[in-house]
Protein backbone atom coordinates (compact mmCIF):
# COMPACT_ATOMS: atom_id res chain seq x y z
CA UNK A 1 0.00 0.00 0.00
CA UNK A 2 1.22 3.49 -0.83
CA UNK A 3 2.13 5.86 1.98
CA UNK A 4 0.75 9.38 1.79
CA UNK A 5 2.30 12.11 3.91
CA UNK A 6 1.15 15.72 4.12
CA UNK A 7 2.09 18.64 6.33
CA UNK A 8 0.21 21.64 7.68
CA UNK A 9 2.06 24.34 9.57
CA UNK A 10 0.94 27.36 11.56
CA UNK A 11 2.76 29.58 14.07
CA UNK A 12 5.64 27.20 14.80
CA UNK A 13 3.40 24.14 15.02
CA UNK A 14 3.11 21.45 12.37
CA UNK A 15 0.83 18.49 11.82
CA UNK A 16 2.33 15.66 9.80
CA UNK A 17 -0.57 13.52 8.55
CA UNK A 18 0.30 9.97 7.55
CA UNK A 19 -2.02 7.62 5.65
CA UNK A 20 -1.27 4.03 4.70
CA UNK A 21 1.22 1.49 5.98
CA UNK A 22 4.65 2.33 7.39
CA UNK A 23 7.08 -0.49 6.72
CA UNK A 24 10.52 -1.20 5.28
CA UNK A 25 9.43 -0.01 1.83
CA UNK A 26 7.47 3.11 2.79
CA UNK A 27 9.43 4.36 5.82
CA UNK A 28 11.96 6.30 3.67
CA UNK A 29 9.07 8.45 2.37
CA UNK A 30 8.11 9.38 5.95
CA UNK A 31 11.74 10.00 6.87
CA UNK A 32 12.23 12.28 3.86
CA UNK A 33 9.09 14.28 4.64
CA UNK A 34 10.16 14.71 8.25
CA UNK A 35 13.62 15.90 7.18
CA UNK A 36 11.97 18.46 4.88
CA UNK A 37 9.68 19.57 7.70
CA UNK A 38 12.64 20.08 10.06
CA UNK A 39 14.13 22.57 7.61
CA UNK A 40 11.09 24.80 8.28
CA UNK A 41 12.04 24.74 11.98
CA UNK A 42 8.75 24.08 13.82
CA UNK A 43 8.88 24.02 17.64
CA UNK A 44 6.20 21.35 17.92
CA UNK A 45 5.19 18.56 15.57
CA UNK A 46 2.20 16.24 15.91
CA UNK A 47 2.19 13.12 13.76
CA UNK A 48 -1.47 12.38 12.98
CA UNK A 49 -1.56 8.60 12.62
CA UNK A 50 -5.33 8.22 12.30
CA UNK A 51 -4.85 6.94 8.74
CA UNK A 52 -2.03 4.49 9.52
CA UNK A 53 -3.24 0.90 9.32
CA UNK A 54 0.10 -0.77 10.03
CA UNK A 55 3.50 0.27 11.34
CA UNK A 56 6.41 -2.15 11.70
CA UNK A 57 9.71 -1.76 13.53
CA UNK A 58 11.19 0.21 10.64
CA UNK A 59 8.40 2.77 10.99
CA UNK A 60 8.86 2.94 14.75
CA UNK A 61 12.57 3.59 14.22
CA UNK A 62 11.72 6.50 11.89
CA UNK A 63 9.47 7.95 14.60
CA UNK A 64 12.18 7.51 17.25
CA UNK A 65 14.75 9.17 15.01
CA UNK A 66 12.34 12.07 14.41
CA UNK A 67 11.76 12.40 18.16
CA UNK A 68 15.51 12.47 18.81
CA UNK A 69 16.08 15.13 16.16
CA UNK A 70 13.27 17.30 17.52
CA UNK A 71 14.57 17.01 21.10
CA UNK A 72 18.10 17.90 19.96
CA UNK A 73 16.64 21.14 18.59
CA UNK A 74 14.66 21.80 21.77
CA UNK A 75 11.41 20.88 20.05
CA UNK A 76 8.54 18.54 20.82
CA UNK A 77 7.21 15.63 18.77
CA UNK A 78 3.90 13.99 19.65
CA UNK A 79 1.81 11.18 18.21
CA UNK A 80 -1.94 11.61 17.74
CA UNK A 81 -4.85 9.34 16.88
CA UNK A 82 -3.09 5.99 16.55
CA UNK A 83 -5.43 3.20 15.45
CA UNK A 84 -5.70 0.18 17.79
CA UNK A 85 -3.06 -1.86 15.92
CA UNK A 86 -0.53 0.98 16.05
CA UNK A 87 -1.40 1.80 19.67
CA UNK A 88 -0.76 -1.85 20.57
CA UNK A 89 2.70 -1.71 18.95
CA UNK A 90 3.46 1.44 20.94
CA UNK A 91 2.35 -0.31 24.15
CA UNK A 92 4.13 -3.63 23.51
CA UNK A 93 7.41 -1.87 22.70
CA UNK A 94 7.08 0.58 25.59
CA UNK A 95 7.16 3.51 23.18
CA UNK A 96 3.87 4.80 24.56
CA UNK A 97 5.94 5.99 27.52
CA UNK A 98 8.58 7.58 25.25
CA UNK A 99 6.15 9.51 23.05
CA UNK A 100 3.36 11.77 24.19
CA UNK A 101 0.36 10.01 22.64
CA UNK A 102 -2.94 11.85 22.15
CA UNK A 103 -6.29 10.25 21.27
CA UNK A 104 -6.89 13.08 18.79
CA UNK A 105 -4.88 15.95 17.34
CA UNK A 106 -4.65 18.53 20.18
CA UNK A 107 -6.96 21.54 19.58
CA UNK A 108 -4.01 23.94 19.89
CA UNK A 109 -2.77 22.55 16.56
CA UNK A 110 -6.03 23.19 14.78
CA UNK A 111 -6.52 26.63 13.31
CA UNK A 112 -9.54 28.13 11.52
CA UNK A 113 -7.75 27.97 8.18
CA UNK A 114 -6.46 24.43 8.87
CA UNK A 115 -9.28 22.40 10.44
CA UNK A 116 -8.71 18.76 11.22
Amino acid sequence: MELKVSTRSHAGHAILTVVGEIDLYTAPRLQAEFARLLEAGPDRVVIDMSGVEFCDSTGMNVLLSALKRMRERGGVLEVASPRPAVRKILQVTGLDSVFTVHDTVPPTYLTPDHPN
